[in-house]
């Protein structure tokens, strides 16, 4: 059950960190980076503190980095599949 607590605070941190980056295609979710940077850190801190408590130093860290890299990357691929209308769009503004 640590575990579960600890990957879903690992996924809400990436999301966090997400909807912080200009990169963003979520639109409910732009619209204050520096806030979302802050709870992002703390969401990654409580879920860096729980993989520890499960399962010791080496093996938590690692397990906190992997749970959090895997939500980093499928966040565009979400959004792009699941998001907003307007993600096509906000991808494609730079071109």
């Amino acid at each position: 059950m640590i575990s579960l607590l600890a990957f879903a605070f690992a996924a809400c941190s990436a999301t966090a960190w997400y909807a912080a980056s200009p990169h963003c295609m979520w639109s409910a979710l732009r619209g204050h980076p520096r806030t979302a940077r802050i709870a992002g850190f703390v969401l990654a801190t409580l879920s860096l503190s729980l993989w520890i408590s499960a399962f010791g130093l080496a093996a938590g860290l690692s397990a906190m980095l992997v749970s959090l890299m895997l939500a980093l990357v499928a966040q565009p691929y979400l959004a792009l599949r699941v998001g907003t209308p307007d993600a096509d769009v906000t991808s494609t503004e730079g071109n």
